[in-house]
């Protein structure tokens, strides 16, 4: 996931994964602005989404988006950071919460639902 030609094309980079299922990822806006010379719009969702990707393909279940939307707070113009982390979890879904930081500073909000497609992950073996 984190080699999908897209990602590394708008070089976003995965910073931390934890045991507890929280997810960083970083990308440099300062060459995806937008008309008024902030992050583009399209360049923070995509952030976002791939922090909550990672995040919620972490179990045992392979999940793909359902639903997802942005809140944008303030342009970022910099080092972008998103923060995502597991807010609930049914049998079928999962809700994820992604913020997004400029200099420790909010940018923005995401909301993902992941959708378990039913596929297991293979475990390894011994």
């Amino acid at each position: 996931m984190m080699d999908v030609q897209f990602v590394v094309d708008l070089g976003i980079e995965t910073r931390s994964i934890t045991k507890d299922g929280e997810v960083r990822c970083v990308m440099n806006v300062s060459d995806k602005l937008n008309a008024y010379g902030g992050g583009h719009g399209g360049a923070v969702f995509a952030l976002a989404d791939q922090a909550f990707a990672l995040a919620s393909n972490m179990g045992k279940e392979k999940q793909v988006a359902m639903v997802a939307s942005i809140n944008y707070i303030k342009p970022g113009t910099g080092v972008l950071e998103a923060v995502a982390r597991r807010t609930s979890e049914t049998k079928k879904t999962s809700l994820y919460e992604v913020k997004v930081f400029d200099d420790g500073k909010l940018v923005a909000v995401f909301q993902g639902t992941g959708y378990k497609i039913g596929e297991k992950r293979p475990t390894a073996s011994r």
